[in-house]
């Protein structure tokens, strides 16, 4: 049972992790627009794009998600199959993981990727 709670802590924290990423770019974007200094925060800045960029290199080179790895191998030590997940990984799954082909993440990250270097250029970190 500690491996089904592991892993479902884990969908949790991934599926905040794309939270941070997708709602981090719609801040940068408001903020920009709107002049929030705190947008322009080097921190958070080099933290969403690293995150990004990891998120395409893997996709670019057809590997997982080591998080995804992570969470599969908990899941199938605490011999969690098919709809014997939790309440919380079965809405987690449903809205993290999308059955397409690897073309079309290939596409879409690689374009939230380049809105994210666009916005770093046009609205740059700030100094210090």
């Amino acid at each position: 049972m500690p491996y089904l709670l592991l892993a479902d802590t884990l969908a949790v924290l991934h599926g905040l992790l794309v939270v941070f990423v997708i709602g981090g770019q719609g801040l940068i974007l408001s903020g920009w627009a709107r002049g929030w200094a705190w947008t322009c925060s080097p921190r958070f800045r080099i933290a969403h794009l690293a995150v990004i960029a990891i998120v395409v290199v893997q996709t670019w080179l057809d590997e997982l998600c080591p998080l995804t790895v992570w969470e599969n191998e908990l899941r199938r030590l605490a011999n969690a199959e098919g709809y014997a997940e939790s309440f919380i990984a079965h809405w987690i799954h449903a809205w993290l993981y999308w059955h397409f082909p690897h073309w079309v993440f290939v596409v879409a990250y690689s374009a939230f990727a380049a809105l994210v270097a666009l916005s770093w250029w046009r609205h740059p970190p700030c100094q210090g």
